[in-house]
């Protein structure tokens, strides 16, 4: 595609002349998620677009490559005749002075007249930089006080002393524009059970993108992840231009709950019911535990509120596997419903030796198993 074939890039887009980055971005990814290949598989028209979408966002996303674009076109990338009349404003704006010149093959150059400070000033309004900035290789043509315009043979984007990799390429091979740029991270929230987050484990998942389209992917649950936290699927996000690469999928997690069971860090909380006989004499009650069913001692007397610990019996840490957290139990004692007369009659008695001793029982406590 030769320069006077190419489209504006701001017309590309959609966007005005001096949108800003967010709304260059907004309409990248729209256009991008229209013209995906992905979704447009055997559309030549479709795939065509979307290099035209990449190249310009691939410009316009960049502070210094959009500067250029504005003042010199696409003949700053594409190796053609610069913007002459721009280049003469920014100069003019700066006092410098020069000339162009014509060479033999089309060849032209602009020999800066100015000082120093002069040549500073345009490379700083170019690149953000100095011209002592780019001593060396790739741009040896600044530090010589030309800039001299190439074939796509040579240097590319008119830049002498060789060529530099951001401006080098064609859009057939997959470079589109000649830049490449890393493509966007995808952040989708996805549910998982309290178990799977203790466990861990795979887990295969199916997200919609807004195009409507499904994807499947198979994740790794690591053991003890908690809400919150965030899962990278490297690779799995937008493409990237020009042959850049791919974004990340950025998956946060979210933890199911678990009825009777909640969750403190590491620690799992529960609740375990007591007869009423059992915390008065003593004695043994099962106690589920998310590796199974325990039984765990009663001390007499044991009183409503009183939490067991069951070492180990928590959720495993994620940096180190071989800890885990504990359970705590906490004790309900139940209370004796629809009694008969004999037993009421009983508690009656119960209650008057309380009452004639001047005590009211033992205190205790539960033990673990």
């Amino acid at each position: 595609m030769s320069v006077k074939q190419k489209r504006d890039y701001y017309q590309v887009l959609g966007v005005s002349r001096d949108a800003d980055a967010a709304a260059i971005k907004r309409a990248y990814r729209k256009l991008a998620k229209a013209y995906h290949p992905d979704t447009n598989e055997g559309n030549h028209q479709a795939e065509e677009r979307f290099k035209e979408v990449s190249e310009a966002y691939a410009v316009l996303s960049d502070e210094k490559k959009r500067k250029l674009y504005d003042q010199f076109g696409h003949a700053a990338f594409e190796g053609g005749e610069p913007d002459y009349e721009a280049y003469e404003r920014a100069r003019n704006a700066r006092g410098g002075r020069g000339t162009w010149s014509s060479g033999p093959g089309g060849y032209q150059s602009y020999h800066f007249e100015g000082s120093g400070e002069d040549m500073d000033d345009i490379l700083r309004n170019f690149f953000g930089g100095s011209a002592h900035g780019f001593s060396g290789d790739p741009f040896e043509g600044f530090r010589q006080g030309a800039f001299q315009g190439g074939s796509r043979g040579g240097a590319y984007g008119g830049f002498q002393g060789g060529s530099y990799s951001g401006f080098q390429g064609g859009s057939r091979n997959g470079s589109y524009g000649g830049f490449s740029s890393r493509g966007e991270d995808v952040r989708a929230e996805v549910e998982v059970t309290f178990e799977e987050a203790a466990f861990g484990g795979k887990k295969s998942i199916r997200l919609q993108g807004e195009d409507g389209s499904v994807r499947s992917y198979e994740v790794q649950i690591p053991a003890g992840i908690e809400s919150g936290k965030t899962i990278r699927l490297k690779g799995k996000g937008m493409p990237g231009a020009g042959g850049g690469e791919a974004g990340d999928l950025l998956l946060k997690i979210q933890v199911g709950e678990k009825p009777g069971y909640r969750r403190e860090g590491n620690d799992v909380y529960t609740t375990v019911k007591v007869p009423f006989t059992t915390a008065v004499f003593g004695g043994e009650v099962p106690i589920e535990t998310l590796y199974g069913r325990v039984l765990c001692k009663i001390r007499e007397g044991t009183q409503s509120g009183t939490k067991i610990r069951l070492r180990g019996k928590g959720i495993v840490s994620m940096k180190n596997p071989s800890v885990r957290g504990d359970q705590y139990a906490v004790v309900e004692i139940e209370v004796p419903r629809n009694l008969s007369p004999e037993e009421k009659q009983k508690l009656r008695e119960f209650e008057q030796l309380q009452k004639k001793g001047g005590h009211s029982g033992r205190q205790g406590g539960g033990h673990a198993a």
